[in-house]
Parts: C-alpha cells; structure tokens; sequence
C-alpha cells in the first residue's frame, strides 16, 4: 500500500465517528498479535497540554538510552506527524505499512471501525515493528473509551481538566474528570498535572480504586516556578522544577510560560515511567531541542506570524497570557486571524482573545466541522462590538491580518485545523 493509498482508506472510516466501547480496538490488537504488550506504555490526556506533555515524555525516554515512540492527534500537516519514533515523524512508508497491517485486521475481523480505532492499531503494531520499549500515546478524546485505552499504561498523566466535548464527555468538569479518570489503570502511576486541582478528588478516588501510586504535579510532589519569561515571540522560557526529590535547577524550552506547567508534568511522568533513574543533565538537553509546532510557533519574523492551536476557551486563555507576555506595548497587539470549528465554544474563545489583541480577521479552515467566517464574525461582533473583517480564503486572511497588525504581525489560531493549513503554507517542508 502506498501512502496515498494508506490516507484514501482511512478516509474511507468511520471518520468522526466515536464507539463507546474498546471492543473494537481490542479486537483489531488480538488479530494484530497484541503488539500493545510488547512494551511499556504512558498514556496522556487532559483538555489542554497532552499534545505537548506527550512529545516531552518520549523526548526525555529517548534521551535516557530507550527506543521510544510516540502517538499524537490530530496531524497539522501530514497523518505520518501522529506516529513519531525517537522524536522523528515516522516516513510515508512506514506509515503506509502500519496502516495496511490494521486494515487487514479490520478485513478480517469483519468489523466497522473509526479512522481512530484504525490509526491506534497501525501506531501500536509499528512501535512493535521498530522495536521501541516505551509508548507515549495521547489520548483522543476523553479516556474511557478512547482507542488508546486499550493498553494497560505503567504511568497515567492528567494534565488538567475543563469543559470540552461536553457533547460526549459530560456537561461538567465533574462528568469530564471521571471520564479521563478511566486511564489510570490497577498498577499504574497517576501523574495529576495543576490543571485537575478543582477534580482532584475524582482523579484520587480511582487511584485507590486501582491501588495506583499518585504524583501531584504543583503542589505535594512536584514543584515548579517560571524564573524567566519567553517575552517575546519564539523566546525561551525557564522554569525550575523540583520533582520528587531531585532539583532539576532552570530548565529551558522554547515557547511561552504556558508550558511550564507541562515541563513540569513531563518531569514527573518520565521519572514515573524511569522508576525515578532520570538524569538532570540529559533532562534539560532534551526539552531545551524541543520544539512545538502549532503552539505559539514563530513562523515568520518581519511582520511576525505566530502559530497557535488554541481550541477552546482555557487555551484560549493561557494564549492571552502568552500574547501580553511577549507584546507588552497593548497598543502594538498582533490581529488574531481566527479560525474555529462549529462545535467549539467560540464566543469563550473570542472573549479570552479579545482584550490582548489588536482585532481579528475571521476565516475557515478547509473542514466540513469549521464554522462559516461569517457566522464567526457575528461572534466577534457580538463580543466587541466592532465587525472583523472577513477573508474566506485562509492566505489571503493570513496576508490580511499581518497587514493589519503592520510591525506587530498576526496570529493564526482558534482550531488546529486552521493553524495546519497556515504552517503548510508558511513553512517550507524538508
């Protein structure tokens, strides 16, 4: 199968759709030999900063000695983004090859499965082909029945929990929280992030309902502070982590101060999967190569363009504290070119934006499940007051917010979906 060939089939799923039940995960594994106990697995979710905490932990196992892979969702610009071996995105080939393998399971099994039940099976029956002894593996959405919680993970992290898909996760952050509780397994560790403080409690009780050990990241067992901000677009930010013991001193990573509490996560979940045989030195070569792509990522310089794939209201947040800490002058505030999907709560993500930016210029991605720019702008005009402009065509938005915005540039944010068509146009492939 090529890899043309590989993105047509899985087009061909189910491709939105969400089965309540790891009934069919299951099934696709044992045809596949079950290539998900072939190693140790952390597994990652939370409504914000699982992306990033993911791609941390398995930058920090392989910087320790071990073969690692990683599984992402959704992609920015190419499906091969999702299934990373040793921080590579893995090549279209094997990509294909991965894919081909859980679509002859499906063929034989008989059944009809999700785009996402099929890519968890490809990504799980590669990092067995390749060898790897750790999986970082993000959950999709929710974690009771999220295809990724067909494995047994050694380390469940939490990074937080608010109100998202409360369509099908719950309607409060109490429903959602049980949900997402459902990773932390009997004999996992249960690495809490500081964004479940207010849910903690839910988190707590199905750790000992498990018999789970249970790191709090933020207060109790991990410590951290920023000692310095990025303060400016693509600038460094430094945070001091304490974790479990070990003082990690001033740990680098380029982006905002927004990750910190996820520099932090990533810490204490690698020292949980590493049985506590984590090194400080190799900790902080690793997050300090690391990059994010679609999170506050710099693209363009002169004007700027910042990349950012902020999706609902608390991320939308976090990014309004990003802009003002690297445009302080609020009369020189970059325009938000906005994008966001139809189910999202984009009057939460207009209000949050509103204040730190110097106006917004509404769009769409090239998605069905994006909202029309026009239904979008009466949002914003709701919020503000003042009618955005409205450019359907996403480069020509792009071009009309850095315009706009003249030395303070643009930034591209709202949906991933929306930041990954910019980064395809932006930024030049290898």
């Amino acid at each position: 199968m090529r890899f043309v060939e590989a993105v047509l089939a899985l087009d061909g799923a189910l491709r939105f759709g969400i089965n309540p039940s790891l009934d069919g995960i299951r099934g696709l594994c044992a045809e596949l030999g079950d290539p998900q106990l072939s190693y140790h697995c952390v597994q990652v979710t939370g409504t914000n900063g699982k992306s990033s905490v993911t791609r941390m932990v398995a930058a920090l196992l392989t910087a320790h000695g071990h073969r690692t892979g990683a599984y992402t969702s959704p992609h920015l610009v190419s499906y091969t983004e999702r299934i990373e071996l040793d921080g590579a995105p893995v090549s279209e080939g094997e990509f294909a090859r991965g894919v081909e393998a859980a679509l002859g399971a499906a063929e034989r099994t008989g059944g009809d499965y999700t785009e996402f039940e099929v890519l968890t099976a490809a990504a799980l029956w590669l990092f067995r082909e390749r060898g790897v002894s750790f999986t970082v593996l993000e959950v999709g959405m929710g974690g009771r029945w999220d295809a990724t919680s067909v494995v047994a993970p050694a380390v469940a992290v939490v990074t937080g929990v608010a109100l998202d898909h409360t369509e099908r996760l719950g309607s409060t952050v109490e429903e959602i929280a049980a949900d997402k509780a459902h990773i932390i397994k009997r004999g996992s560790v249960a690495v809490l992030g500081p964004g479940t403080g207010a849910v903690r409690g839910i988190l707590e009780r199905r750790a000992d309902e498990m018999g789970a050990e249970v790191v709090t990241v933020g207060e109790g067992d991990v410590h951290f502070k920023v000692e310095r901000s990025a303060h400016k677009p693509g600038g460094d930010t430094t945070v001091r982590v304490i974790s479990r013991g070990c003082d990690f001193g001033e740990v680098g990573v380029t982006a905002p101060a927004y990750q910190a509490p996820n520099v932090a996560t990533a810490i204490a979940a690698a020292q949980a999967a590493l049985g506590g045989a984590i090194d400080v030195e190799s900790t902080r070569r690793a997050l300090a190569r690391l990059t994010f792509p679609g999170r506050f990522e710099l693209v363009l310089r002169e004007p700027p363009v910042v990349l950012d794939g902020a999706h609902n209201p608390e991320a939308a947040g976090a990014l309004a504290g990003a802009i003002a800490e690297a445009w302080p002058d609020p009369s020189a505030r970059p325009v938000a070119v906005i994008g966001i999907l139809g189910d999202k709560d984009a009057e939460g993500i207009v209000r949050a934006l509103a204040p730190v930016v110097g106006g917004f210029v509404c769009t769409a991605s090239s998605t069905s499940r994006a909202m029309p720019a026009e239904g979008l702008a009466d949002v914003v005009e709701r919020v503000t007051g003042t009618r955005p402009p409205v450019v359907a065509d996403l480069p020509s938005a792009v071009e009309h917010g850095r315009r706009l915005g003249r030395s303070a540039g643009a930034l591209v944010t709202g949906s991933l979906y929306t930041v990954g068509e910019a980064r395809a146009l932006l930024v030049p492939t290898r």
